[in-house]
């Protein structure tokens, strides 16, 4: 049920302009999520293995590792931020079955986010003796919390290329590679973690390296499949890996290459809205960070487990956007309107009723969870509590996520940054600081569960509205 030759199949379905039946378009999104949900899932389960191990080592590590971690999503959300400018236009021009063109972006792509993670890697390394101490951290755990941050900064530009190049795979159809690598850079993360925190006794500069490791690895592989091996982006010459195109008369493998500053602008057009939104986002998780901080370590470190308890929810939504982006893409391309609202309302429904029901299994299984990463009774009972709250609002983060990866998809970026930016800053970020005074971290977690719901209300109407429909030029 997985075929590639399925998928393919019914990939250029989209590109060739032939009707498809509900079964088929279901069955694409069914077998390009399947993979991403599988990935995205042991993703979380590497976290749980990676947060356990920490918390072995003591309740300052896993605060340590804690309070900066909002900042290594802002700089990784960035990454995928230029990821995805690149990424989506060459999408559309694999359903216009432009495939040169295609590849050209992917050159561009390759060039400009790797000049960007270089300055992004050096602006985090200057930055990250203070952090700790703007996060409203103490002495006890800065100076983990430095190191811990500053080795990601170190590996940045393998993280955007490791970004990148499965974003590059995945908008041509090819969810398996980027989803196996990911399974492969958990594990290796385990056993790297496992390796340099309990054999050679590094803390939590073993669970830094550990993570830099796996990412550098894993980086190198998805760049190799997506330089060399895929039929329809390789920039390499060889002829099993020609893939027709209506407009080329030799592959882009063999040309000479000459930068085209229309796809640098039309990223910029696309990524600029992502980034900024990553940037207001982050930054609002930030200040999360910093409410939460004066409720002490033991807050810290439970938000910080149930954060990533949370995320085994809300990862397959992730996963059935991915599939999303890559639909209305193509659909886009190939100039068929019909077929990408059709795309996008399955997908969006397809990811409330996934996460409905993962929002059930957090509820019953929550102690269980939380129990999972660490041995602390008052911890593990806090997070429950918060992870108990958040379950109720998992139908509509699932509207919200799957959503915007169609907006995204359409190369619709600004609004949708605009609905995330003032529901997160306007109604969370407002609740939290006012219940966090009264309730302590649960009155956090019901903020966040009444915001998500709204977000999720207005990505709802947008949908339902068109409007994104409008916003892209189609290739020709």
């Amino acid at each position: 049920m997985l075929s590639k030759a399925k998928s393919d199949f019914l990939l250029g379905k989209i590109r060739d302009g032939s009707e498809m039946t509900r079964a088929e378009k279901l069955n694409l999104i069914y077998m390009l999520s399947i993979p991403s949900i599988l990935a995205q899932i042991t993703s979380v389960m590497m976290f749980f293995i990676d947060q356990a191990m920490v918390a072995r080592i003591g309740v300052e590590a896993s605060a340590a590792c804690g309070l900066v971690e909002s900042s290594t999503w802002l700089f990784g959300s960035l990454t995928t931020a230029a990821s995805m400018g690149f990424s989506v236009q060459v999408a559309h021009f694999i359903g216009a079955s432009d495939f040169q063109q295609a590849r050209s972006v992917f050159r561009h792509g390759l060039l400009c986010t790797t000049l960007f993670s270089v300055l992004l890697g050096i602006g985090g390394i200057a930055v990250s003796g203070s952090l700790p101490y703007w996060l409203g951290g103490q002495a006890d755990i800065a100076a983990d919390a430095t190191i811990y941050f500053m080795v990601f900064m170190f590996v940045m530009p393998f993280f955007q290329l490791n970004n990148l190049s499965g974003a590059m795979l995945k908008c041509a159809g090819n969810m398996r590679v980027p989803s196996v690598m990911n399974v492969v850079m958990c594990v290796m993360d385990v056993i790297f973690n496992y390796i340099l925190i309990f054999i050679f006794h590094l803390g939590v500069l073993g669970a830094a390296l550990g993570t830099a490791l796996a990412i550098v690895i894993a980086a190198c592989v998805q760049a190799y499949f997506a330089i060399f091996r895929s039929e329809i982006l390789s920039l390499v010459s060889y002829p099993h890996h020609q893939v027709a195109s209506h407009n080329e008369d030799h592959a882009e493998g063999s040309s000479s290459f000459t930068f085209n500053t229309s796809y640098l602008l039309n990223a910029v057009k696309i990524s600029l809205p992502m980034a900024a939104q990553s940037l207001l986002m982050s930054g609002a998780q930030i200040v999360s960070t910093v409410i939460v901080a004066p409720l002490g370590k033991f807050a810290i470190a439970a938000n910080t487990f149930a954060i990533t308890a949370e995320s085994l929810c809300y990862m397959p939504g992730f996963g059935i956007g991915e599939a999303a982006t890559t639909l209305v893409g193509q659909s886009m391309g190939a100039q068929r309107k019909g077929l990408c609202i059709s795309f996008a309302r399955m997908s969006v429904f397809t990811g409330m009723l996934v996460m409905t029901l993962m929002g059930v299994i957090m509820y019953l299984t929550a102690p269980e969870l939380m129990g999972l990463m660490t041995p602390v009774d008052s911890i593990r009972d806090l997070g429950a509590r918060c992870l108990r709250i958040e379950a109720f609002a998992e139908p509509f983060f699932a509207a919200s996520i799957v959503a915007y990866s169609v907006f995204v998809g359409a190369g619709d970026t600004l609004r949708p940054a605009v609905i995330n930016l003032g529901s997160m800053w306007l109604v969370r970020l407002t609740l939290a600081a006012l219940l966090a005074k009264s309730y302590g971290l649960p009155g956090v977690w019901f903020a966040m569960a009444v915001e998500l719901t709204f977000r999720g209300v207005l990505f709802l109407i947008h949908l339902f509205r068109g409007r994104w429909m409008k916003l892209k030029e189609v290739p020709s």
